[in-house]
């Protein structure tokens, strides 16, 4: 290929996928529960993309590279083998900490620590949760992927996606009030 043609490719990649990188990061980090790892994984997975970016014909950017991700990340679990995972995982707070910017007037301090408190916790509630289940809400409710993006991704039928979703959702729930209810 052409210095030109390479040029153009890589434009054509870049327009594609990088408009997805910050969904692919949260998926990342929530599999790898460390950000350094998570960058890493990301890179690979737009190393690969990138790779394979001639033979891509899906419809959708998004789906393809979430699945690339799942692998790499899977390959990574597979390398460490036995090694566990640190349970809390979330080190870097990098994660929107601060106000949206189109939020007019800043909260109080009070309702800024509140909301911090509760974003905290509802990062290690959803953390916490065992691998396919996390992986099913980081896919719907915070990347937006519909259910059937999500089984092409998971390599799930649809059907299997809403009952993990739903028993996701059901264990966050039931881990939220639990908490609430132990709260002083």
């Amino acid at each position: 290929m052409s210095a030109e043609g390479d040029a153009d490719r890589a434009r054509r990649f870049r327009e594609a996928a990088l408009p997805h990188l910050d969904d692919v990061f949260t998926l990342a980090h929530y599999l790898m529960r460390d950000t350094a790892d998570a960058e890493d994984a990301v890179q690979e997975c737009f190393l690969r993309a990138l790779r394979h970016f001639d033979g891509y014909r899906g419809p959708a950017m998004k789906p393809w590279l979430l699945a690339i991700l799942r692998n790499v990340c899977k390959a990574e679990f597979a390398r460490r083998s036995a090694q566990p995972m640190a349970p809390d995982g979330m080190e870097d707070e990098h994660v929107a900490d601060d106000p949206p910017l189109w939020q007019e007037r800043q909260p109080s301090p009070e309702t800024e620590l509140l909301r911090r408190c509760d974003d905290d916790a509802i990062r290690g509630l959803i953390a916490a949760l065992p691998a396919p289940f996390r992986e099913a809400i980081v896919l719907r409710d915070i990347n937006d992927l519909s259910y059937r993006d999500m089984a092409e991704v998971l390599g799930i039928p649809v059907g299997t996606v809403m009952s993990r979703l739903a028993r996701a959702r059901a264990m966050l729930r039931t881990r939220w009030t639990l908490e609430q209810g132990s709260a002083p």
